[in-house]
C-alpha cells in the first residue's frame, strides 16, 4: 500500500472541491476538481470544464496515486458545479412550503379517487396508501415503495398520471 492509500477518509476529505494535481504511476499527471474519494480503493474521482463542453470525470486508481498536490480552493461558484455533476436533469429542490403543498395535493387527489391515505411519522412527511404503500418526499412515483410488487407498479401510474395532468 502506497501513502495515499493508508490516509483515512478524513483526510481525504479535505481534498473535495479543490483543483489539485495527481502524480500517478509510469509517471503519468492528472489535474482536475476532487469530486470525491473512494473511502474503500481510495480511487480519485476527478472532473474538469473544458470550454464549450460538456464536464469531463476522470478517476485516478487509488493504488496508482504517488501524490497529490493542491492547486486550488473553490469558490462558491465552482462548488454548486460541482455538487450538482451526478444530479438527475430533472432534480429540483423545493421549500418546506412547496413540499405541503405536494404532499397535501397528491393526498387529496388520492382521497378524491376513494384511496384511503394517511400521513406517517412524526412529522407527517410520509403518506401511507392502504396501509402498504408508502410515499415519501417528493411524491413522485420514484419514491414509492411497497412489498406488494402490483399495488406498487399501479399507484406508481396513478402518480404518474397524475404529475402529467397538473402540468
Amino acid at each position: 500500500m502506497n501513502d495515499w492509500q493508508m490516509k483515512s477518509p478524513l483526510d481525504w476529505e479535505t481534498y473535495v472541491d479543490k483543483r489539485v494535481k495527481v502524480a500517478a504511476a509510469e509517471k503519468n499527471e492528472y489535474e482536475g476538481w476532487v469530486l470525491t474519494v473512494d473511502p474503500v480503493s481510495a480511487n480519485v474521482v476527478l472532473a474538469n470544464f473544458p470550454e464549450n463542453r460538456r464536464v469531463s470525470i476522470v478517476v485516478v486508481l487509488g493504488h496508482a496515486v504517488q501524490e497529490v498536490d493542491v492547486l486550488q480552493e473553490a469558490d462558491d461558484e465552482m462548488k454548486a458545479r460541482l455538487s450538482c455533476i451526478f444530479a438527475p436533469e430533472e432534480s429540483k429542490v423545493y421549500s418546506p412550503e412547496e413540499m405541503d403543498k405536494r404532499k397535501n395535493d397528491l393526498k387529496s387527489w388520492l382521497e378524491a379517487n376513494h384511496i384511503p391515505v394517511t400521513e406517517q411519522g412524526e412529522s407527517g412527511r410520509t403518506l401511507c396508501v392502504a396501509g402498504v404503500l408508502t410515499v415519501d418526499p417528493p411524491y413522485g412515483p420514484e419514491e414509492c415503495s411497497s412489498s406488494n410488487e402490483i399495488i406498487l407498479s399501479r399507484i406508481q401510474g396513478l402518480i404518474q398520471g397524475y404529475l402529467e395532468k397538473r402540468q
